[in-house]
């Protein structure tokens, strides 16, 4: 094992740390930021969208830049981008330029991850290829965790500018792992002469254009939307050509024939499913407290910390027991998917009563969870590939699709919101106008206006606000069950797609 290797591995991670803590950490502090930049509500939308746009793009490219002007270069690329992003958008006064130093933050976190994923499988021998995976593992489970107790360390503890600041130490620890373990490949240019440049322009377009749609389709109100039709016109037709033209390039960005291995293309779909599934025990019970609760990000960090704090005790674990030759992955996959289901059914009990500590069991099982579902999928997707040129193909597979699913778990989230949440608030106020109107009747008096409600003592703005925080306690519930339908999906799926694999060390042993 190369340690030179192993350092700038490290090297890698806190890279990728870095950026995913700009995504998510100015995600949990963004009213924060918005009061401290002078953005509005819909500027502020655009501003996390954007990040996800970039973040999208630059995934599916990474590996075949990584390749070609290699993996030192790209890295310095990478942290470079997201140190200069980050920095100039804390001094910027332009929208326009805010808007675009947003954007290359985003692709700064896209080159991070799929670089991570490919130094690790390049650092680690076989036999403990497994922590590297759970190296990995970490930006899926541990980082979106993190990221409400460092945003309740800035805002509330410090200045929310730390936000944009905390990427000064991180990437200059970063750059000097790398520069003194990764090796100096020399670049392969000749690959540009085979480039796929049609590829890259349809992975902007459609990326694009899917994620855009996605993130700021309910804001814009659909298909009513012009610029929201444009963009889902342009995502379909794009992400079809794309498709076709990656399955006929001779040097494609992304090689869709792989997906003919039913191991990768089980990691490949559950690594999306998953994606989206984490949300309910990141975002969604932080949510309530902000919202229900009135809760600051001091107040709810402690719910994700719990989650965290497994995350750094579970991944090596699981990288031990997956290492034994016996334990069949799928099984302790399933067994995971069970523990995060019961967590989503438990949640769905929630109430306007419920404060931090009832949500700590629930916590506690997706903790445990997690690690075991997102492990064996890693396992699973790289073993098959044994060819090392192969591995920059494979990780644009999982790592793109990855992407797009922080898009679809904003989409779905707000969708549930939208759709449950008015259906709910609805029914409340009929139910309130009926209650209303038999208390008038047995009063001898008319139907119950809002003056006479008034009247009679009761105040409006309470009646709204109780109304409000009954819908969406409601939505909430309803979304946990929706995400609880989706890990059935997943079981579903790992009964179906997946076949027995052994570790790393036993399968290479035999290549």
């Amino acid at each position: 094992m190369d340690i030179k290797l192993v350092i700038a591995l490290a090297g890698i991670l806190a890279a990728t740390m870095t950026t995913q803590l700009n995504s998510l950490v100015s995600g949990a502090a963004l009213a924060d930021i918005q009061g401290g930049l002078g953005l509005s509500h819909d500027q502020g939308q655009w501003f996390s969208s954007l990040y996800i746009t970039g973040e999208a793009i630059a995934m599916s490219m990474a590996p075949w830049l990584a390749v070609t002007l290699s993996l030192r270069r790209v890295a310095f690329f990478a942290i470079g981008l997201c140190f200069a992003s980050s920095l100039l958008m804390l001094t910027s006064s332009n929208l326009a330029m805010l808007y675009i130093f947003r954007l290359l933050q985003g692709m700064s976190g896209g080159f991070t991850i799929p670089l991570l994923m490919v130094t690790a499988l390049r650092a680690l021998p076989p036999p403990i290829r497994l922590f590297g995976l759970a190296g990995y593992a970490l930006t899926a489970t541990f980082f979106p965790a993190l990221s409400t107790g460092i945003a309740a360390l800035w805002v509330d503890g410090l200045d929310w500018r730390f936000v944009f600041l905390q990427v000064i130490p991180l990437c200059a620890i970063s750059t000097v792992l790398v520069w003194y373990g990764m090796p100096k490949d020399p670049p392969q240019y000749e690959r540009f002469r085979k480039a796929d440049w049609r590829g890259a322009l349809l992975i902007v377009i459609g990326f694009g254009s899917l994620t855009t749609f996605l993130q700021q389709g309910d804001r814009l109100d659909w298909f009513n939307s012009p610029f929201i039709c444009i963009l889902g016109l342009l995502s379909v037709v794009a992400i079809a050509l794309l498709a076709v033209n990656e399955w006929f390039h001779e040097l494609p960005l992304i090689k869709l024939q792989l997906l003919g291995r039913r191991n990768l293309a089980y990691g490949v779909s559950i690594l999306l499913l998953f994606v989206v599934v984490s949300l309910s025990s990141s975002q969604l019970p932080v949510n309530f407290l902000s919202e229900v609760q009135g809760f600051r990000p001091q107040q709810a960090y402690v719910i994700t910390a719990e989650i965290a704090a497994g995350q750094l005790v579970l991944l090596p674990l699981m990288a031990l027991l997956l290492n034994v030759a016996w334990v069949d992955s799928r099984v302790v996959s399933f067994i995971g998917m069970a523990l995060i289901l019961t967590a989503c059914l438990g949640d769905a009990y929630v109430t306007s009563a419920w404060n931090g500590e009832q949500f700590f069991l629930w916590q506690g099982l997706q903790a445990i969870g997690e690690p075991m579902v997102v492990m064996p999928l890693l396992m699973m997707a790289t073993n098959t590939v044994k060819d090392p040129s192969e591995g920059p193909f494979a990780s644009a597979l999982v790592n793109g699709p990855r992407s797009i699913a922080e898009a679809t778990g904003v989409w779905l989230t707000q969708l549930i919101m939208r759709k449950r949440g008015c259906l709910h608030y609805n029914r409340l106020v009929d139910q309130l106008g009926e209650r209303g109107s038999r208390l008038a009747q047995l009063h001898g008096l008319g139907a119950p206006n809002g003056a006479s409600l008034a009247g009679g003592g009761l105040n409006l703005s309470v009646i709204s606000q109780s109304l409000r925080i009954e819908a969406m306690v409601m939505t909430l519930s309803d979304t946990f069950m929706i995400i609880a339908a989706m890990v059935v999906g997943m079981m579903v799926i790992l009964l179906v797609l997946p076949e027995r694999t052994y570790p790393p060390r036993i399968v290479f042993a035999k290549v």
